[in-house]
């Protein structure tokens, strides 16, 4: 991926803001599995300076550091969560409280590495949320991050009884398909086999609300991707 082909936000010459697609990492990983969105930026600026990251699988709002001083001032925003975070998502089903709080601590998985769980002696984690659209089998949701613990929308969904869609750690991981939503589908006489209509976990950060050194304060907004506009298409359209 190069310069020119990342969705750029917001630039200056302190930070740039980019909405990342799911399936790259933010950062490189212990292995050095594969590139990330990290690697690309230090190939173009030189030095780059994590400020936070996003899962692998998430898309939406990421914002990197162009020099210390930045880094240092922006970490601290996060760290001490002067920051509005944002996220929606796809659900499966339709949560009871169209608007709640889910203040659930949240630790690691006694047995499961690389897993979290919902525990009286985790941290502690809020998640505030709001269903936009709702229908019979899934809801998208807008989630508000008080806290910014790992995985923590993911672990907070499946503590009210509705998992992100294609969450293969805490959901069923089953990909969207037309056919679960349309009741008289057919495939086109091309394909052998149906397109999943999403296949990658359905969360995205869309609205980041910071202020800038100099006291301003900047809204940065990464649109909702166009899978889940298509999917809502078709919930509304087939009375989903």
């Amino acid at each position: 991926m190069a310069k020119n082909s990342l969705d750029i936000i917001f630039e200056n010459e302190n930070y740039i803001a980019l909405n990342k697609p799911a399936g790259l990492l933010s950062i490189p990983d212990r292995e050095q599995s594969q590139i990330s969105l990290k690697d690309i930026l230090i190939t173009t600026y030189g030095s780059i300076y994590t400020v936070h990251r996003l899962d692998k699988d998430t898309s939406g709002i990421i914002v990197f550091a162009k020099n210390a001083e930045t880094h240092k001032y922006l970490s601290l925003l996060f760290e001490e969560r002067k920051t509005e975070k944002y996220y929606v998502g796809l659900v499966l089903g339709s949560p009871a409280n169209k608007q709640a709080r889910i203040d659930a601590p949240i630790s690691e998985h006694p047995q499961h590495k690389g897993m979290m769980v919902v525990h009286q002696k985790g941290k502690p984690s809020i998640t505030d949320y709001e269903v936009m659209e709702s229908f019979r089998t899934f809801s998208l949701i807008q989630f508000q991050l008080h806290t910014g613990r790992t995985h923590q929308i993911r672990v907070h969904c499946k503590n009210i009884g509705h998992p992100l869609a294609c969450d293969p750690l805490y959901g069923d991981g089953k990909p969207i398909l037309l056919s679960a939503i349309k009741k008289k589908f057919k495939l086109s006489k091309n394909e052998e086999a149906e397109r999943p209509m999403l296949n990658r976990l359905a969360l995205h950060s869309y609205r980041l609300i910071l202020t800038e050194p100099d006291g301003q304060t900047r809204e940065l907004i990464a649109p909702i991707p166009k899978e889940f506009t298509a999917i809502l298409q078709q919930l509304k359209k087939n009375n989903g």
